[in-house]
């Protein structure tokens, strides 16, 4: 008896240590995340949001999570190397931030690795995934596809600026699938009809070409400007600011980054809300969830911002109906 009770005091003193045992190998796990970004330090506040997103589900860096930063400082070119770094320290999963060209340099680095875009315009015309609700292969993530919104902007513009009767159109080439900006520009000249006011576009395909895009809106004489924003453009959104403001060229921008830094009004997501709610991608599939399984989310959050320092400085008063709509004004 005394010996049976001694052989089942063990058998559970061991089972005690196993759980113990493997307790500890499991709080011990650290997972690794590869970060690639297009240009990280330009904006910083997109990064903080993920981190933040991170934190809010439990994860703490140095701690329970490493984050392998991968920062291509503005230079596309630079994207594949460092994703093929990423590769090789075999990250749990990786993060492409800031559009398509980090997305698809991953992609290209990997067919294994789990992939989660932040801010992908066409993510299906890209050729990252078969469909928004079933993704298909190693890559999800939040989409930024609605070419209505450029529509909607129009319509505030033209509330702003009520006599402008030509309205300049500033893309970029190639930045995005033809399909997608053949379909934002149709919008575009359908919102534009009801409006009464006609549309000049305007190409710029690198930093290069911007001065030489202002030089023909104002030989065409525009009178606002709508920017159709992508990674180059919001690199470059400081000058783009400037030039409109140089120009005395009341401006539209998707992203409330050019607001800040000075341009007239933004409406577009919340790209604050998309790199957090990222963070949530990364958890499932830390935790198992494979992205084939996880659908192409879009946004949910847009955001109306008005600069009425620059409004002032442009001559304009923005209407009390348009700043009520807004969802903040920048005195």
């Amino acid at each position: 008896m005394i010996a049976r009770r001694r052989f089942l005091g063990a058998l559970a003193g061991g089972v005690f240590i196993t759980t113990l045992a493997a307790e500890a190998q499991q709080a011990a796990k650290v997972a690794r995340i590869g970060y690639l970004s297009l240009n990280r330090a330009g904006n910083p506040h997109l990064h903080e949001a993920f981190r933040q997103g991170l934190r809010d589900l439990g994860y703490v860096e140095g701690r329970n999570v490493v984050i392998e930063y991968r920062d291509a400082e503005g230079k596309p070119e630079r994207l594949p190397a460092l994703a093929a770094e990423l590769v090789a320290l075999k990250v749990d999963v990786i993060v492409a931030a800031e559009g398509t060209p980090p997305a698809l340099a991953a992609t290209q680095a990997t067919r294994t690795l789990p992939i989660v875009f932040t801010t992908v315009g066409d993510p299906v015309t890209s050729g990252l995934v078969t469909s928004l609700a079933r993704p298909g292969g190693n890559v999800t993530g939040l989409s930024l596809l609605f070419p209505e919104l450029v529509g909607k902007g129009l319509e505030h513009l033209k509330q702003a600026v009520p006599g402008v009767s030509r309205v300049a159109v500033l893309l970029q080439p190639g930045a995005v699938p033809e399909r997608t900006y053949k379909d934002i520009l149709k919008e575009a000249d359908v919102a534009a009809r009801a409006l009464g006011v006609r549309l000049q576009v305007v190409e710029a395909r690198g930093p290069a070409d911007i001065d030489r895009a202002f030089s023909d809106m104002t030989r065409g004489r525009a009178g606002a400007l709508t920017v159709l924003s992508t990674p180059m453009f919001a690199s470059e959104r400081r000058r783009l600011v400037d030039l409109a403001a140089k120009n005395r060229l009341p401006t539209v921008f998707s992203f409330r980054v050019y607001v800040d830094a000075g341009g007239l009004m933004s409406y577009g997501p919340n790209t604050v809300d998309l790199f957090r709610r990222a963070a949530t991608y990364v958890d499932k599939i830390l935790k198992g969830a494979k992205p084939a399984d996880l659908p192409v989310e879009q946004p949910t959050k847009f955001e109306l911002v008005i600069n009425m320092k620059t409004a002032k400085a442009l001559g304009l008063t923005i209407p009390q109906s348009l700043l009520g709509r807004a969802d903040q004004v920048i005195q």
